[in-house]
């Protein structure tokens, strides 16, 4: 089992009654709800961040001229960088 420890986490009454609910719908204990919230956001947040690099590395002018070649033709050999 993985490791776990514990945080005093502080929620607005209604933010708390909320996700209780939401929890108690899906069958889980708030803590499991929480701890998938938790979850999803920070593979969310990586996600991004990886989307964001491999943006950072495109070689836009090497896209142009694969968008821009003429239709109806199979893949040239160069077409790969």
């Amino acid at each position: 089992m993985a490791r776990t420890s514990n945080y005093a986490l502080r929620l607005l009454s209604s933010l708390k009654a909320e996700a209780e609910k939401f929890a108690r719908e899906d069958g889980a204990t708030l803590n499991q709800f929480i701890n998938l919230a938790v979850a999803e956001k920070l593979s969310a947040l990586r996600t991004d961040a990886m989307l964001r690099d491999r943006a950072s590395r495109a070689d836009l002018d090497w896209f142009d001229a694969f968008m821009s070649r003429a239709g109806g033709e199979p893949p040239a050999k160069d077409d790969m960088p």
